[in-house]
Formats: C-alpha cells, sequence, structure tokens
C-alpha cells in the first residue's frame, strides 16, 4: 500500500485537511479581537480573516514553506509514512487542544510531528540541527513577548497622543482602524501558517517522485523543491475555508476572557501581531500567530493596568504552548511505530 501513487496522493489530502483544521483552530487568534470588540459580526470577521488569509497568497515569499520542507528534519529520510505519521500528530493536538478551548500553535504541532516522526524511523541525527530550530524554538518565547511590548508601547503612545480626543470619536475612527488592523494580521496569519503545509506538500512529492514516473498530471512532477502555484493556491484555500468554519471554543478564551478590548485596544493588538508575523514570514521562521495575538492582546491589558489580564488563564495558555512540540511529537513518533506495522 506504501508504494501506491494513490496513498502518497490522500497523504496529500490529508495535509490539506490539516490546513483546514489550522485554519479552524486558529480562526479565533483571527477574529476574537474584532469580534470582542463588537466592530464586525462573528459572520462578517470570519468572511473579512478568511479572505485575507487566501490573499496572503500572492502578497509573500515561499520562506517559511522552504523551513519546514528543507530545514526541520532530513528530507533524504522522508517519505509517506513519515509524513503522515507527522499529520497525525499535530491534526491529534490540534483537536485536543481546541477540545479544551486553549489556543496552542498548529505551527509547532507539524514541527513536533515532523520531529517525532523523523526520530521514530532514524533517530534524532534526523533532525536538521540548528537548522531553524533554535530560531522556531525561542520564538516560542520571543514572539509573544515581541509582540506584548510592541502592543504595550503602541497603546501607551496612542492613549498619551489622544489624551485630549473626545472617547467617543476615538471609539468611532478606530471602529474603522480595526478593520484595517484585522485585515493585516489575517493576512500575517495567512502568509505564515499555510507556509508549513505547502513545505510538507512539496516535500512529500520530491521524496515520492518514484510513484509519479507514469502518473499523467504533471503538476505532480516535482523532482526538486520549488513550490508550484496550484499548492500554493491550494493551502491559502484549505486555511481560508478552514477559518470560515470557526473555532469558537477559542474565541471566547482570546476575545472575552484574556482580557476585555475595545476598538483601540483591539487595533493596538492586532497591529502589533501583525507587525511580528510580517517580519518572521519574510524570514522564513515558523511563527505562531496563536502565541504573537495571545502576547499581543496581553500588552495591551497591561497598559491599562496589570490586574486587567486574567495571569491564571494566560498560565494555562503558556503551558499548552511548552507542552505542544512534546505532545505532537510523541504522538507522531508512536504513529509511525503504528503505521509502519500497517502499511509496510
Amino acid at each position: 500500500m506504501a508504494d501506491s501513487v494513490w496513498f502518497v496522493l490522500a497523504i496529500l489530502v490529508i495535509a490539506l485537511i490539516f490546513d483546514f483544521t489550522n485554519g479552524w483552530h486558529d480562526a479565533a487568534n483571527s477574529i476574537a479581537t474584532v469580534v470582542s470588540t463588537r466592530v464586525l459580526s462573528p459572520t462578517a470577521a470570519i468572511v473579512w480573516a478568511a479572505f485575507f488569509n487566501f490573499l496572503a497568497a500572492f502578497v509573500f515569499t515561499t520562506a517559511v514553506a522552504s523551513t519546514i520542507g528543507k530545514g526541520v528534519i532530513d528530507p533524504a529520510i522522508v517519505d509517506a509514512t513519515v509524513i503522515l505519521s507527522a499529520l497525525v500528530g499535530a491534526i491529534a493536538w490540534n483537536l485536543i487542544t481546541w477540545y479544551a478551548g486553549i489556543p496552542s500553535s498548529s505551527s509547532h504541532a507539524l514541527m513536533g510531528g515532523l520531529a517525532g516522526a523523523a526520530i521514530s524511523k532514524a533517530g534524532f541525527a534526523a533532525l536538521v540541527w540548528p537548522g531553524k530550530w533554535v530560531a522556531t524554538l525561542v520564538f516560542i518565547f520571543l514572539a509573544p513577548t515581541i509582540g506584548l511590548l510592541i502592543a504595550l508601547a503602541l497603546t501607551v503612545a496612542l492613549s498619551w497622543a489622544l489624551r485630549r480626543a473626545m472617547p467617543r470619536r476615538v471609539d468611532g475612527a478606530f471602529r474603522v482602524l480595526q478593520l484595517g488592523s484585522a485585515a493585516a494580521y489575517s493576512l500575517g496569519h495567512g502568509g505564515n501558517d499555510a507556509q508549513k503545509t505547502m513545505g510538507v506538500i512539496v516535500g512529500l512529492l520530491v521524496a515520492e517522485q518514484d510513484k509519479f514516473v507514469d502518473f499523467p498530471i504533471q503538476a505532480m512532477h516535482l523532482t526538486t523543491f520549488s513550490m508550484p502555484l496550484w499548492v500554493i493556491l491550494a493551502a491559502h484555500a484549505a486555511i481560508a475555508a478552514g477559518t470560515m468554519a470557526g473555532g469558537w471554543r477559542i474565541v471566547r478564551t482570546m476575545g472575552q476572557r484574556l482580557t476585555k478590548l475595545r476598538p483601540f485596544g483591539g487595533f493596538c493588538a492586532e497591529t502589533s501581531g501583525a507587525i511580528v508575523l510580517f517580519a518572521l514570514t519574510f524570514n522564513g521562521i515558523p511563527a505562531s500567530t496563536t502565541h504573537t495575538i495571545t502576547g499581543a492582546i496581553t500588552g495591551v491589558g497591561v497598559a491599562h493596568r496589570v490586574s486587567a489580564v486574567r495571569w491564571g488563564l494566560a498560565g494555562r495558555i503558556v503551558w499548552a504552548w511548552l507542552l505542544t512540540i512534546p505532545a505532537s511529537a510523541g504522538i507522531a513518533l508512536l504513529s509511525y511505530l503504528a503505521l509502519r506495522a500497517v502499511v509496510q
């Protein structure tokens, strides 16, 4: 079964399903602030976010996709079973954290899944170390911290600049401005997160190219790590569709339980998150949109007063962040052992 081209194509579909669950799981990150401030209804916010998730296909380079495809595990050990096991680990962790209502990182879940499957097959030597691992692990902590600091600085600066303005006018102006900040954040989310699936798909097709020798569809014939337009569009369409499906459990956590937001605060949080995501995406660093927006929302809360943030909830979120890579790696490792016994 593992030698069949249809097995590989089935895994490609599963990769797009992971991308869908990424958008579904992370929909809250894109829309929580704009929904909690009541600038947009949940339905309108989802459509807005999904549109800019897809538009990102035409804005960013594919540096993050290259990192996932070549900079996480040794391409020489990649095969269909490794990729399938990695996806099982990532999807399982997404579903677990979604059910618990905890915003975790789909990006780090995928990296953990790739690592666990690769280690199961070839040991720790299968990891490309340091590669992008160091930067990725460092930004587990830096991304939310930088998001927090930018949001804190932006909130304080704008509060001082607008200190004599009428509150009603400020609120009205930022209701309009938040449409732009929400769009920018969704653009950054789609630009970084869709690329992870792109890297997985291209890595899979290159590794299993011998299966496609007689396959009639030329678009599937990839001998080098290049990014076909159909892969880019499919990945962004899948994440946009997932965003349309929504993730309402996590919306409540991010938009209502972490801290209370008004349009002014929502604008500051989304703008800060977008700045961080744009910078990381252009530098090929797989970022966690969840970590980034959580830090930014926290920064807005801290700017008002430290007690405005529910630190107990924030602590639970941090624990989920720390557990994501090892948990998804463990699931993928066990999945690889089970799949190898079944399909090989």
